[in-house]
């Protein structure tokens, strides 16, 4: 059971306003720096929050749609070849997690093809690669159930080793058709406003996507009643995995980092299964995908930053952590008006 953040002692919501407002500035000259310190700090259920073990997960996965149709303008095999590239160290959430102090972990969820035994690499292959589910479900109930346990058991792992600030990356060629699916089922916005050119798609392409996804929408959309059959028929073991993460993390009082289309998709599912996940995280950007912006107003949240990103990896929750962590260390370094001897307004 996730609980609310609003359910904090009102005492301890006045304390923490009280401290951002005090600090040598005017009233809201930090802007979403003081939103985020005041969120960190209902979450913590403290006055002096702190990140503790940052992490960044990425949650890599096949999509058996990419064997059929033309969804995607690269092929199958480079999932396996972007993990083996996580691996060596050489991808931008390589470089950016190095930057930051960030830990980070790559987690095979059901990539077409093996991998040796590697320390940063989690093993928990649901079957490589999901169903085409332009003939079928992309997975049965049971799979997906067993990618939400292993997402939840994953975060669980990182608590238990002293993380208390989480993020989630994914790697999968065909997510993004996934993604449109999702959120077109969670925020009942029309497929064709839900789909983007992903890895790169022409015009042409786009609308091929487009067309190919309106039918799967179309074949499957009548047959599903809740959030698991819903990611169970469009999801990849990726996305369902990001989803029990995110529902686990949100349990655990962790705040949570949200990442772009993809991971939002797995949110928006997290999101139907409990709407209080919302009050863990935080959105760290918008994405260069279309269907991104549409999913944050339906979620009626604020990202950080707009730098037109559309890698995926957890790049995002990277790149936007050095912000997060000035809205930690300003509530917790600088100095009050009192402190520091000078006149208040």
């Amino acid at each position: 059971m996730i609980s609310k953040i609003e359910s904090v002692s009102k005492k301890l919501t006045e304390a923490l306003q009280n401290k951002i407002d005090f600090k040598t500035k005017p009233l809201g000259a930090l802007g979403l720096l003081e939103t985020i310190a005041l969120q960190i700090g209902k979450i913590q259920n403290t006055t002096s929050p702190k990140i503790t073990k940052p992490s960044i997960v990425v949650f890599a996965g096949d999509h058996g749609i990419v064997k059929s149709k033309p969804v995607s303008s690269y092929p199958q095999e480079v999932t396996q070849q972007m993990v083996f590239n996580f691996l060596n160290g050489g991808a931008a959430i390589n470089v950016f997690c190095k930057q930051n102090n960030i830990h980070l972990n790559i987690v095979d969820a059901g990539v077409n093809g093996d991998f040796e035994k590697e320390e940063n690499l989690i093993d928990a292959k649901i079957a490589k690669g999901t169903k085409d589910f332009s003939t079928e479900k992309a997975m049965t109930i049971e799979q997906c159930d067993l990618a939400l346990e292993k997402g939840k058991e994953i975060v669980n792992s990182s608590f238990k080793k002293g993380c208390n600030t989480i993020g989630f990356g994914e790697m999968g060629i065909g997510n993004t058709s996934s993604a449109s699916l999702l959120m077109s089922y969670f925020t009942n916005i029309q497929i064709e406003n839900c789909v983007g050119k992903g890895t790169g798609l022409h015009d042409e392409g786009l609308q091929q996507k487009t067309n190919i996804l309106k039918n799967v929408f179309d074949k499957h959309k009548p047959t599903i009643n809740s959030p698991i059959e819903a990611l169970a028929t469009f999801g990849g073991f990726e996305i369902a995995m990001i989803t029990g993460a995110i529902l686990e993390a949100a349990a655990l009082k962790m705040t949570i980092l949200i990442d772009g289309f993809i991971v939002t998709a797995a949110l928006l599912a997290a999101h139907a299964i409990d709407k209080n996940v919302l009050d863990y995280c935080v959105f760290c950007h918008t994405s260069g995908e279309q269907g991104h912006e549409k999913m944050l107003d339906f979620l009626n949240v604020k990202p950080l930053l707009n730098l037109g990103l559309r890698l995926g990896e957890g790049t995002g929750v990277a790149v936007a952590f050095p912000i997060i962590s000035s809205a930690v260390n300003f509530l917790n370094e600088m100095a009050t008006f009192k402190s520091a001897n000078v006149s208040e307004a």
